[in-house]
């Protein structure tokens, strides 16, 4: 009788427990944010349908360090996985930024159509390039945000302006626009518009509020510049670890709660617009002449990146058909 207790025992430990996977998930998202509540959900949900076979340990507020120091604790395995954005993985997957080319779209609609049919195709390049994703959020559209006026590029090129450090393509666009940007971790970027070291940078209204970066500017240009967005990014070397069964519940759960972060940060990301005008921001409006010359240096600073294979042709075409196609559907 106690030999088969004892075989009972090593039974239920070898299931619940023993070879338990702990994910160390590393995040800027602050603790208690909207982000933080879900994902802390959605990991609970992950803990019982495991029996406690999976569990998530998150480090929010950047206590992991900035994403390049966060990315170096992945490979070396101190760290599993992060929410990060997505340009940040670039190094491991290029065409991780296609979203973000400059001026590429127009509305909201477009972003849903395109991300309809096209999500798949990054989470699959993610993959090949050695992360499971979990999960897409938006980040929003981002708008040019500085202490004076930007109607024109020439205003812009007057500017100090700031593209995150690493980011290739930021620096790359700029440089179409004739400016040499000032590259710094996004953790640096409130000193450097305090101290005068930029005084113009990009983003989206609800990070612009959360980072405190708007207190530090008088104007928005209304010009929807690029596309941001996050992943929630597993190490396939981690996330291989686990029993398909489990794999399965993981993605499952997970995917559900970045949907609903994605469906809340649209919402947050519209009345964020609106309360950046309320707390005094002007809006700067430019005129068609001016808005083609925006245009025209974007599509200069594609061309560019493409030259440089900072992004692929087939990916470009990609995202170009479908904004098309979707542009001639929608016309009356």
């Amino acid at each position: 009788m106690k030999f088969i207790q004892l075989i009972v025992l090593s039974l239920l430990l070898s299931t619940s427990g023993a070879h338990a996977m702990v994910f160390k998930i590393a995040t800027l998202a602050p603790d208690g944010s909207d982000w933080m509540v879900r994902m802390k959900k959605g990991a609970e949900e992950i803990s019982q349908r495991t029996n406690n076979r999976v569990s998530f340990k998150f480090y929010p507020g950047g206590v992991m360090g900035d994403d390049k120091a966060v990315l170096r604790k992945i490979k070396i395995g101190q760290l599993h996985g992060a929410a990060i954005p997505s340009g940040s993985l670039a190094p491991y997957y290029l065409d991780s930024q296609v979203y973000s080319l400059p001026l590429r779209f127009k509305s909201f609609e477009e972003i849903d159509y395109v991300r309809a049919n096209m999500d798949q195709t990054l989470i699959d390049g993610f993959e090949k390039g050695g992360f499971t994703i979990l999960g897409l959020s938006e980040g929003g559209l981002a708008y040019t945000m500085s202490k004076s006026p930007v109607a024109t590029v020439a205003d812009l090129q007057k500017l100090k302006v700031w593209v995150p450090d690493s980011d290739a393509m930021g620096i790359s666009a700029m440089n179409t626009y004739g400016i040499d940007p000032i590259p710094l971790g996004i953790g640096d970027v409130l000193m450097g518009l305090q101290t005068g070291l930029i005084n113009t940078i990009a983003s989206s209204p609800i990070a612009a509020i959360a980072l405190q970066w708007h207190n530090q500017v008088d104007y928005l240009t209304d010009i929807p510049l690029l596309y941001v967005y996050a992943v929630f990014a597993l190490s396939n070397k981690s996330f291989n670890k686990l029993s398909q069964p489990d794999q399965k519940i993981v993605k499952e759960v997970m995917n559900n709660t970045f949907r609903g972060i994605d469906q809340q940060n649209r919402k947050d990301n519209v009345a964020a617009y609106a309360a950046l005008q309320q707390r005094g921001i002007k809006r700067v409006t430019p005129d068609p002449q001016h808005l083609n010359e925006w245009q025209e240096k974007a599509e200069q600073s594609v061309q560019k990146m493409i030259d440089n294979q900072i992004i692929s042709q087939p990916i470009l075409e990609q995202l170009n058909h479908l904004l098309t196609g979707y542009r001639q559907q929608s016309q009356p």
